[in-house]
């Protein structure tokens, strides 16, 4: 049938549009868009257009979902997925937005087989096969320079899904080494860990050291909030992160942007 998803896709593209004064305030607000050349832009686009057709973004907790969040919202989900395609967003098809951080529920059963329910304060939440859930507040620290993205963080985490619960290690293209994957990701997370461990100031969440699959969530962040930070603290990580989402931030960035961003960066 990809055939037959190639022509409706195409005929929704002909069909529908995005406002251009919304795009305009929306693509200026993120760094990441901001370096786009106009063909990558366009790109951008479409996906964006076929992101908010295919995908249901609704309001929660009070919140009210204005054309402006929607965008918002595709936009930074679809900068992953720039040159890798829709279908990478595949299995699902909504999107919850709460006004601010919101509780979430969780059961597990422990060693002994008691089952327990906790609730936990979130900013974001992804499921396997499920919807992806955001605090607006947070989505709204994107691009602000704080190297924070909890929407890039989540649907990283969607990325990481598609084989299987997430654990750091999302399919490869087959032109990928998965011994080079795992050994860089492995180095640089137990690398993170022991600093996270020793107290060492940190400019990325150190929520990164809860697990592999936190590290890559976060490290991608990184890569697209930070790109020369992340490339000067592990550049093993960030050469696979170029490998697998096949784009190089940090190479659209002006040289002054590097410059500014090399000062940042830890020797």
């Amino acid at each position: 049938m990809g055939w037959f998803r190639a022509w409706r896709r195409a005929r929704i593209l002909k069909q529908a549009a995005v406002d251009g004064g919304l795009w305009q305030t929306a693509v200026a607000r993120y760094p990441f868009t901001l370096s786009l050349r106009a063909d990558e832009l366009e790109r951008l686009r479409e996906l964006v257009t076929l992101f908010l057709h295919e995908k249901g973004i609704h309001g929660a907790g009070g919140m009210i979902v204005r054309d402006e969040v929607r965008l918002a919202i595709a936009v930074q989900a679809c900068i992953l997925i720039l040159n890798l395609g829709l279908d990478y967003y595949r299995g699902w098809v909504e999107v919850i937005v709460y006004p601010d951080e919101f509780v979430a529920a969780h059961e597990f059963v422990d060693e002994a087989g008691v089952a327990h329910q906790v609730e936990s304060v979130m900013t974001g939440e992804s499921w396997e096969g499920g919807p992806v859930i955001l605090s607006w507040a947070d989505a709204t620290e994107g691009g602000s320079g704080a190297v924070y993205n909890v929407v890039i963080h989540e649907f990283a985490h969607k990325l990481d899904m598609l084989n299987g619960e997430p654990n750091g290690f999302p399919p490869l293209h087959a032109d990928m080494s998965r011994s080079d994957w795992a050994r860089a990701f492995t180095t640089a997370y137990e690398d993170f860990c022991c600093k996270v461990d020793d107290d060492v100031p940190l400019e990325v969440d150190e929520y990164a050291a809860e697990s592999p699959a936190e590290f890559f969530a976060v490290m991608s962040e990184v890569f697209f909030e930070s790109p020369v930070l992340l490339r000067s603290m592990y550049p093993d990580v960030y050469a696979q992160l170029v490998q697998f989402y096949r784009q190089d931030p940090s190479q659209r960035m002006s040289a002054r942007e590097i410059s500014s961003a090399e000062v940042r960066a830890p020797s």
